[in-house]
């Protein structure tokens, strides 16, 4: 990392770019990447703590192109420049960038962005701010769009292989958004960007600040980013109809803001404590589904979305060969849904319309122990506890507590529900164990046993109150082991086997999704064994490569299925599937020229789930190729070129009432950024994406967006 002068600068003088050499320029770009905040990593290595493995310089990533990176377990770490390089502002466009990682929308009336990491999606693969679980008690229907990136250091995915020491859940992934850290005595940075539709439209602006300090013995650091869209513009080509105009999307606005504060006390070099506090805010609507008849859709919004954390981290070194870790956080989620009668989502009258709010909160804690033995053996004990309650209410139209309609009037409240709780317990104790035969060789071995006790789950019915559903734990074991061989300072080979499980929400267990589905439960675990073999090499000076194969047996996979004997169209979650999903990844990065760099990464992926329950069912929303390419050049110091290419093969989905699965066909993508570093501190962007207006779609009646174009300005101190 550069040594900077702890003055800030804010003069830009233009004889200070004419005097700015090649190599300056470009140590500049290096000097750009935040620090990750090391307390909020997961557990991504084997490391050794006191004896010292075969160590390489690390390499200043100032290449025209961001690297790619992959850990020892086969997950990919995305930085924050990879991240700005391709303007992925938001964390379901992100992971975009990975191999076996994929994104898209949900489709239906919630409007919300899934996220997929080798086949499983947001119910298995948990999400982690820091390393603190986000988790929505009720469903965990996580919108991955609502959380923004400019602030995070780096996003770390783990594929299939998660360590036992970071929680339960684990069961396919997990995915750790990392924040900054400040490294200097002034530092500061101040983003803002505009977006434009494919015919110049205005569609939006996002802004983002930080400021931090770093001193002897403590940091301090302040961050916020705020977007405001008006909406996106559809492909040219797109054929209106009765539902969906041309141009702009319908109902495709959003407006999310965050602010992230942290406090930081450093009192030696080895030990940390640090406070954090993390809030994030966004609303939005849902776009129509393009073909079904309007007169069917739900017509839903969000006028608020909220979550809150604040968490204590430390890391205390105890002697050369001990160290303890603690964690202690609570966390909150608010968030309203508003049900209309009409499109313009001005009318509310029938037992359609409603107003569904949701108020949770969690407190939880975990701690780590770990010990060096003999410099050949580490061995770490962890310890995890949380408490989840979820409060629900709803405001009815059209409809009172009796179930008729008399005394209700339009737009009018016809009654309140009382509020409805549910609460439970979660814990997990977890031993892994690092063996070290040799200084080139980790053999890792863990085991975790994790349970949940309920306390309480109660549901509304009209005409009948308040009802409680019978308490039910669960328990489950799981199982992993790993060795991995760095058999020289560049290269390594790696096996893995991890054996875990997933609770079920209180939405499969208890919802009944406004009448559409029964209750189960006795709804059991979900669990998966996921093999990864993996191999990266350094195979010429500037070049990568890594290659990862992979395979999962999924058993008690939860779905939801048809219950006749409940009514018409009434469904309930079982264990009625197992699955087996398997391929491969490989990326490459090189660079043959100090201004030219080229690279990317290609995932092929099947996946079989059996459900004898549905008719003709596919596992929807992965698609069976997936590739990402780039190139970057610098004609001069001042000016990068950043073209890359996008390209996803068929993938199935379903219609809306589920009686129809087809494939939505492969589409090619082409983007492009310019970047221009006018001075040290100032930086100016111009971009397009998709710039041959491709029309795809990736959910059945939910078209994707069209070119469009955006311009940026980034200033550093």
């Amino acid at each position: 990392m550069m040594k900077h002068d702890a003055t800030p600068i804010f003069t830009f003088a233009a004889a200070s770019v004419a005097a700015m050499t090649a190599s300056a320029m470009t140590a500049s770009f290096a000097a750009e990447q935040p620090q990750p905040f090391d307390l909020g990593e997961i557990h991504v290595g084997a490391q050794r703590m006191s004896a010292p493995e075969k160590t390489t310089v690390k390499k200043k990533d100032d290449g025209p192109a961001p690297r790619q990176t992959t850990d020892s377990f086969g997950g990919t770490v995305l930085s924050n420049r990879q991240i700005e390089t391709y303007q992925r502002d938001s964390l379901d466009r992100a992971v975009n960038l990975a191999p076996g990682v994929v994104s898209h929308s949900t489709g239906g009336s919630r409007n919300e962005q899934n996220i997929y990491v080798r086949g499983f999606d947001r119910w298995q693969v948990p999400l982690t701010i820091d390393g603190v679980r986000v988790y929505l008690p009720a469903d965990n229907r996580l919108d991955f769009a609502r959380f923004l990136t400019p602030d995070i250091a780096s996003v770390q995915i783990a594929k299939g292989y998660v360590s036992v020491l970071d929680g339960p859940g684990g069961m396919g992934g997990q995915i750790n958004l990392v924040s900054r850290k400040p490294t200097r005595e002034v530092e500061g940075e101040l983003r803002t960007g505009l977006e434009f539709g494919r015919d110049g439209t205005y569609e939006g602006i996002k802004t983002y600040g930080l400021l931090g300090t770093k001193q002897e013995n403590y940091y301090l650091q302040v961050s916020g980013a705020w977007r405001d869209l008006r909406g996106w513009m559809l492909p040219e080509s797109f054929s209106p109809n009765a539902t969906q105009g041309e141009g702009q999307r319908v109902n495709s606005e959003a407006y999310d803001w965050n602010v992230n504060a942290k406090a930081g006390y450093t009192p030696n070099a080895a030990d940390e404590y640090s406070l954090s506090f993390i809030r994030q805010d966004g609303k939005k609507s849902a776009p129509f589904h393009i073909s079904d008849p309007i007169a069917s859709q739900r017509y839903w919004t969000w006028p608020y979305w909220r979550v809150q954390n604040l968490y204590f981290l430390s890391n205390t070194k105890l002697g050369d060969d001990f160290y303890l870790k603690t964690k202690a956080y609570w966390s909150k989620f608010d968030n309203g849904l508003f049900s209309f009668n009409d499109a313009a989502l001005a009318t509310q009258k029938t037992q359609k319309s409603f107003r569904s709010y949701y108020t949770d909160y969690a407190l939880g804690a975990d701690i780590e122990v770990g010990a060096d033995i003999a410099g050949v053996d580490t061995l770490k004990i962890a310890g995890h506890y949380r408490f989840d309650e979820h409060g629900a209410w709803q405001d009815y139209y059209g409809v009172n507590a009796s179930g008729g309609s008399a005394g209700c009037q339009t737009n009018v409240v016809c009654f309140t529900q009382p509020m409805v709780y549910a609460q439970e317990d979660t814990y997990s104790l977890a031993i892994e164990n690092t063996f070290h035969p040799t200084k080139d060789i980790d053999l890792v071995q863990g085991f975790a046993y994790d349970w949940r006790h309920l306390r309480k789950a109660e549901d509304y019915v009209i005409g009948s109150g308040v009802l409680s559903y019978p308490l039910r734990d669960m328990t489950a074991p799981n199982y992993q082991g790993a060795a991995i061989w760095r058999y020289n300072d560049t290269d390594k080979l790696y096996f893995n086997v991890s054996d875990r499980e997933r609770f079920p929400t209180l939405f499969e267990r208890f919802s009944t999704r406004f009448g559409g589905a029964t209750s189960n439960p006795s709804l059991r675990p979900e669990r998966a064994i996921n093999f990864d073999l993996g191999w990266s090499s350094e195979f010429a000076p500037g070049g990568r490569i890594a290659i990862d194969v992979f395979h999962s047996i999924v058993g008690d996979l939860i779905q939801s299925v048809p219950v006749p004997r409940f009514g018409a169209g009434v469904t309930q979650s079982q264990n009625v599937g197992d699955g087996r999903f398997w391929g491969g990844e490989i990326s490459v990065d090189y660079a043959p020229a100090e201004n030219f760099s080229i690279g990317g990464n290609l995932t092929l992926m099947r996946r079989s789930v059996v459900a004898p329950y549905i008719a003709n069912f596919q596992p929807i929303g992965v698609p069976d190729a997936k590739m990402f390419l780039f190139a970057a050049y610098r004609p001069i110091a001042e000016l990068t070129l950043s073209p890359n290419v996008e390209m996803e093969s068929n993938r199935w989905t379903s219609n809306t009432s589920g009686s129809l699965y087809y494939r939505t066909g492969a589409f090619f993508l082409f983007n492009m950024q310019a970047d221009y570093q006018i001075h040290e501190n100032l930086k100016l962007t111009a971009g397009v994406r998709n710039l041959f207006d491709t029309a795809y779609t990736l959910t059945d009646g939910f078209p994707e967006p069209g070119r469009s174009f955006y311009l940026g300005a980034k200033t550093t101190f």
